[in-house]
């Protein structure tokens, strides 16, 4: 139902370990094997009251208050400057298409999920919330590109080595 847009469960076995963890804490039980011809047997879990109540705290948790969740992105932007100023716009540029394609993607999504399947919007705030940060995403990295082609935002090795250097203080007063 679309949640691996806003959960990384990477590999099987990772989502195994993961059960076998949950399993553990006692947040999880097994409970019915099932088995589809066109699928394996597969195992079906049940919620406890612990991992009901660990769940409610954690969504209580999460929901209230924001936390920094140190994703890529600002990451590389923070190791832009290593690249000339005209090789960032391409990129971003790339990104943008990209962007571009993610949202008219989650757009699709949430039309079918809404008008097909019928979900209440309930079911759907994760998608909505993804297409929300990727447009504001798309708006920001738009406007950053047009800067560097209109070169009214760029860079020079000279100056950053100086900046490394503790000759030009950030306020452009300098530092003796």
């Amino acid at each position: 139902m679309g949640k691996d847009q806003v959960v990384n469960v990477g590999q099987r076995t990772s989502l195994y370990r993961m059960i076998s963890r949950l399993e553990d804490a006692g947040l999880i039980v097994a409970g019915d094997t099932e088995r589809d011809e066109r699928y394996p047997e597969r195992t079906v879990y049940r919620v406890t009251d612990a991992g009901r109540s660990a769940t409610r705290q954690w969504l209580a948790e999460i929901l209230a208050a924001p936390r920094n969740e140190f994703p890529e992105f600002p990451a590389a932007l923070s190791f832009v400057l290593m690249l000339p100023p005209e090789t960032a716009p391409e990129l971003l540029s790339e990104r943008r298409g990209r962007l571009q394609e993610q949202i008219a993607a989650l757009d699709t999504d949430l039309a079918i999920q809404a008008g097909e399947h019928r979900l209440p919007r309930v079911a759907l705030l994760e998608t909505e919330y993804v297409r929300a940060v990727t447009h504001a995403e798309l708006q920001w990295v738009t406007a950053v590109t047009a800067e560097l082609a209109d070169g009214s935002f760029t860079w020079n090795r000279r100056e950053l080595d100086a900046l490394a250097s503790g000759a030009h203080a950030p306020n452009g007063t300098g530092s003796e």
